[in-house]
């Protein structure tokens, strides 16, 4: 089959110095004008390619489809986000190719200090003769998930080039704010248009995933009574301090991401500011079953009203809201998609694994909304920090599986 490495190392070089993050602060949509600069490029580029109804939706998704060259077989989704993490600095990326990767540290030109290694991420120790791809330090890469984009492309462009090639209808899709959690627009089910459909958001060669954690999001605010600290005895009631005691009285020890792993949930603080006056505390809230998620919520509840009974002249108000629900749910009633995946790995050498998604997918809303979505490997490594890497030769990998798996979905269909 084709070497896609070079296309996809210019794609991905290219798509990565583009500062596409998105903002959990804002309320536009998409929550950042600069996704839109990637979401135009590609309409060009898919449009140059010969993809067909391309367009940017309302809520800035751009769609596009690869026509049938044999009719009558199930519509397949394809979906990668344009969006990067707000979890670390994004924009300046200097991506990097480190060629014929020999198993010894990996340094950042812009970060002497910063050292990337098998011991660091042991899976890089079995990437020997890969080309690696990092930024240069003092950026997160962006291959989460610009790594799945173009892959994509890549795929698409090489189906495009070829009509030969017997598949069915592949609708794409490139989201928005998924890194979020608002990838998935209300609209976009019926718009994709799609009987199943993946997204190419995941990591390691071979995992195919189709279990992610549930989620809520929960945003506690309290408020103090403000006085002149000068003639505050008595008076005063911080604020920050009532935040403080919160976070403190949260099981720390047991319950965190830096203290949990495999089907382990967790609350997580990830944001804490205000003033004496009035003082918010954002946390997710994360397990693999509802019954575990809804505890987690009853206890974040329960630590509030604690620290509401300390001092009733503060107002404590605790509000969570759902994100997404874990697509084993729905997906477990037909594993078809799942199979087709694992099927299109096997014919390419590579033994499939599924282990669940220490967090969510686009896929995970759309399942839920009834298009059943799992997640494809793309290589990306150490995402959301500086350390981020992925090899080309994995998302070459990933995109030989995308076209065995329109295959795989032509010989299901009995074509």
């Amino acid at each position: 089959m084709t070497d896609f490495t070079a296309e996809l190392e210019e794609r991905l070089l290219r798509y990565t110095v583009l500062d596409s993050q998105s903002d959990e602060t804002s309320a536009s949509q998409p929550s950042t004008a600069i996704q839109l600069d990637m979401a135009r490029l590609l309409a060009e580029e898919l449009t140059g390619i010969g993809a067909a109804e391309v367009r940017i939706t309302e809520y800035g998704t751009v769609l596009a489809t690869i026509p049938a060259t044999v009719e009558g077989l199930p519509v397949v989704g394809m979906l990668a986000h344009v969006d990067t993490a707000p979890a670390y600095r994004a924009a300046g990326v200097k991506p990097v190719v480190h060629r014929g990767y020999n198993g010894g540290p990996i340094g950042f030109a812009d970060a002497p200090a910063l050292v990337l290694s098998p011991e660091v991420s042991p899976y890089l120790g079995e990437k020997l003769g890969h080309d690696i791809v990092t930024a240069s330090g003092t950026t997160l890469l962006g291959a989460d998930d610009k790594a799945g984009v173009a892959i994509l492309m890549t795929a698409a462009r090489h189906l495009l080039a070829h009509p030969e090639l017997p598949h069915g209808a592949i609708r794409l899709a490139f989201t928005p704010d998924e890194e979020i959690g608002r990838g998935v627009d209300p609209r976009l089910p019926e718009d994709l248009g799609a009987d199943f459909a993946y997204t190419l958001d995941g990591g390691r060669v071979g995992e195919i995933e189709y279990e992610s954690f549930s989620a809520d999001g929960a945003v506690v605010t309290i408020t103090g009574v403000s006085v002149h600290p000068g003639i505050a005895k008595g008076k005063l009631v911080n604020a920050l301090h009532l935040a403080a005691k919160l976070v403190a009285t949260l099981p720390q020890a047991t319950m965190t991401p830096e203290t949990t792993d495999d089907r382990d949930g967790f609350l997580h603080v990830y944001e804490m500011g205000g003033t004496a006056a009035e003082a918010t505390v954002k946390l997710i809230l994360r397990d693999f079953e509802r019954e575990g998620l809804a505890a987690k919520g009853a206890l974040l509840r329960q630590v509030c009203d604690a620290v509401q009974a300390t001092e009733p002249r503060a107002t404590v108000v605790c509000e969570i809201r759902p994100q997404y629900r874990n697509m084993r749910y729905w997906l477990e009633q037909d594993m078809t998609p799942v199979e087709l995946a694992r099927e299109a790995c096997r014919a390419e050498g590579i033994e499939p694994v599924s282990v669940p998604i220490r967090g969510g997918t686009d896929g995970s809303r759309l399942t839920e909304m009834g298009v059943p979505t799992p997640n494809v490997f793309t290589g990306m490594q150490e995402i959301h920090g500086p350390l981020e890497w992925i090899s080309v030769q994995d998302m070459a990998a990933a995109t030989r599986v995308c076209l065995r798996l329109v295959g795989m979905v032509r010989g299901k269909a009995g074509a």
